[in-house]
């Protein structure tokens, strides 16, 4: 066969794969641009949100350290604004007042020694650590004496809900403590102090209102209300030191040098020592009080899924003990075997309930046809006593009929026929002189040269207390007319009683 009759494909196979080749240099090129637009998207949310949150650069370390200093001396002043700010939260925790309780927590001093105590473990700078402890335990004994004797001399009579929300915190106050810490440590880090940061994080740690509940506990006696609200206290000022504690080693505040070499390892570790102190308890009161809300939100749970979405139970008190691990329900009527059986399972679901012992208080006797019966019986009791009572009713009004009868003919016994009735004239003098509290008059003799004899008219009465002088000197007058007039005399004498 000739060469004229041969198909020649290589040229067109050559550009064939020369095309394959641009288009897969092509989607290599834009997976490039892709990543490198990815890569730029990246380093520019990476930089916006540096920029954000960053706030290393806006620190000024020296003047920080000197601020927090200067406010853990407690002495003169500090103490006396320290006294003022307990009285003025303890009024407001007597009046149940939330605007004056804040107010005190905006003049109160104790946030300086805190700062202090976080600093200094901080930093290793146990000189420090000594005076900040020092400061916070004298400013915490003012305080419950302070709270101690107000509430000693102007006792509650009953207790406050401002009182009573110190006395058992939960997890939100723990929450509260470490983030308004942290609110505060950076405020205070930042060049140029914001005053109203401070002040905002005085009103959430609430340091005030605890320790005037422990005052008032101890003024009643009541040693729950004294440890729940110091428990509260010792929240708040540990999470708030933890948290200046974690923002001054982020910042990398410079440690304090020691000229000696085994000092410097000394207090290194006694600050380490301190710190783990402080972190420990910290770390336990989270997990403690975690745990218990936990528990409280899956027991409300149970009552509202069992117990108050069925209208068939009557649930007339309850009682949840953490420590000794019961649920105490006290029900009115009868409870099946069934519906106890329902209720532990219900309560074996949740596994923070599951280890509750379930204690169920329920009249058995007192179904609800028992009670339906007992109320029949008590509406009919009620029925006699109102057929009683109306006969005593008829029985007085004739009692005081003849009373009246027989005071008429004692009058007519004692009195000439043209007397007026006493009966009838005191209740005339009491329609037309209302102030009148004491009513009598009689006849007496009288003599002013002890050989002739007169008779007069005497009034004796007393008027209400409220009643002016003046006023009362006008209606004896107008009484004086009114009794000349019905009794027909010329003259009647006034005499008070």
């Amino acid at each position: 066969m000739s060469d004229e009759h041969k198909f020649n494909f290589s040229e067109d196979e050559n550009s064939q794969i020369t095309n394959e080749m641009n288009k897969e240099a092509a989607v290599e090129e834009k997976k490039d641009a892709v990543k490198k637009d990815a890569q730029g998207l990246f380093a520019s949310l990476k930089t916006f949100l540096s920029e954000l949150l960053d706030f290393r650069e806006d620190t000024d370390r020296d003047a920080t350290i000197t601020a927090i200093k200067a406010d853990i001396p407690f002495k003169g002043a500090t103490a006396w604004i320290l006294v003022c700010s307990i009285f003025v939260a303890s009024i407001g925790l007597n009046a149940d007042s939330t605007a004056v309780v804040i107010g005190a927590m905006l003049i109160s001093p104790l946030m300086g020694p805190i700062l202090g105590v976080g600093l200094s473990i901080a930093i290793n700078d146990i000189d420090t650590l000594k005076k900040s402890l020092i400061n916070l335990a004298t400013m915490i004994v003012l305080s419950l004496l302070t709270a101690f004797l107000f509430f000693w001399l102007f006792p509650l009579s009953e207790d406050t809900n401002e009182l009573m929300g110190r006395t058992r915190p939960d997890i939100r106050d723990v929450l509260i403590a470490f983030f308004g810490g942290l609110a505060l440590i950076i405020a205070r880090t930042k060049k140029g102090t914001i005053a109203s940061v401070i002040f905002g994080v005085a009103i959430a740690t609430a340091l005030m209102p605890p320790l005037c509940t422990a005052g008032y506990g101890l003024a009643i006696g009541n040693w729950q209300f004294f440890g729940g609200a110091m428990y509260l206290f010792t929240i708040n000022t540990i999470f708030i030191a933890l948290a200046t504690f974690l923002v001054l080693k982020i910042l990398r505040f410079p440690m304090l040098k020691y000229a000696n070499s085994a000092k410097r390892k000394r207090i290194s570790r006694v600050a380490m020592g301190v710190a783990i102190i402080v972190m420990i308890p910290a770390i336990w009161t989270f997990l403690t009080v975690l745990n218990e809300s936990k528990i409280n939100r899956d027991y409300q749970a149970f009552l509202k899924a069992e117990i108050e979405d069925n209208r068939s139970l009557w649930l007339y008190d309850e009682e949840l003990d953490i420590d000794a691990k019961t649920m105490s329900l006290y029900f009115n009527g009868e409870i099946s075997d069934e519906m106890v059986s329902a209720f532990q399972n219900a309560k074996n679901e949740s596994a923070d309930l599951k280890e509750f012992e379930l204690v169920i208080n329920a009249n058995k006797t007192r179904s609800a046809d028992r009670l339906a019966e007992s109320l029949d019986r008590a509406y009919a009791d009620l029925d006699r006593k109102d057929n009683v009572i109306d006969g005593l009713q008829k029985q007085i009004e004739e009692l005081q009929t003849n009373i009246s009868n027989l005071n008429k003919v004692i009058e007519s016994k004692n009195t000439n026929q043209n007397a007026v009735s006493f009966s009838t004239l005191s209740r005339d003098a009491k329609i037309k002189f209302s102030d009148l509290e004491y009513f009598g008059y009689a006849k007496m003799l009288e003599s002013k040269d002890f050989i002739n004899i007169d008779t007069v008219t005497v009034a004796n009465v007393r008027w209400k207390v409220k009643l002016a002088d003046s006023l009362v000197l006008t209606k004896e007058r107008d009484l004086q007319r009114w009794l000349k007039n019905e009794l027909k005399v010329d003259t009647v004498f006034i005499k008070r009683n």
